[in-house]
């Protein structure tokens, strides 16, 4: 009965252990949704364009999908920049390849550092247009 009530204590204490570690995960280990808008860039722009990518890290690989819909025109780079704090500007990290048409699908290859910065929410999506050629659309990937 003793050996009984110590095996039901363990599994207990072992399943606490594993609810409290999920709540401790960062966030950047699954599908984070990133806002884009002319009011995330810096300075802010008066774009009435607007977006959201879905960004996911899985292990050292990040993959993305990002959609947008009324910018000044088509967009002509589009990237990740980093590393950054809200609010300030860096130089790009890993530009978007192919079709920049809606939707942007991609991924990426990163190192242990860039894996650490997306993690600590330092990277941002940029989206630019000719009209805002030092980008029309920014959100913070967090």
């Amino acid at each position: 009965m003793i050996v009984r009530r110590t095996a039901i204590a363990s599994i207990l204490a072992a399943g606490a252990l594993v609810i409290a570690g999920c709540g401790m995960m960062n966030k950047a280990q699954g599908v984070m949704t990133v806002p884009l808008s002319g009011q995330n860039e810096v300075p802010p722009n008066s774009s009435g364009g607007s977006g959201t990518g879905k960004v996911e890290l899985d292990g050292n690989v990040i993959k993305w999908n990002v959609s947008y819909s009324g910018t000044t025109g088509p967009v002509t780079a589009g990237h990740f920049h980093g590393p950054a704090q809200p609010g300030a500007n860096a130089g790009v990290v890993v530009p978007f390849a192919g079709p920049l048409a809606s939707p942007i699908v991609g991924s990426a290859t990163l190192t242990p550092a860039q894996v650490d910065q997306v993690k600590q929410g330092l990277w941002y999506i940029n989206l630019h247009t000719a009209a805002n050629p030092g980008g029309e659309l920014r959100g913070q990937v967090k």
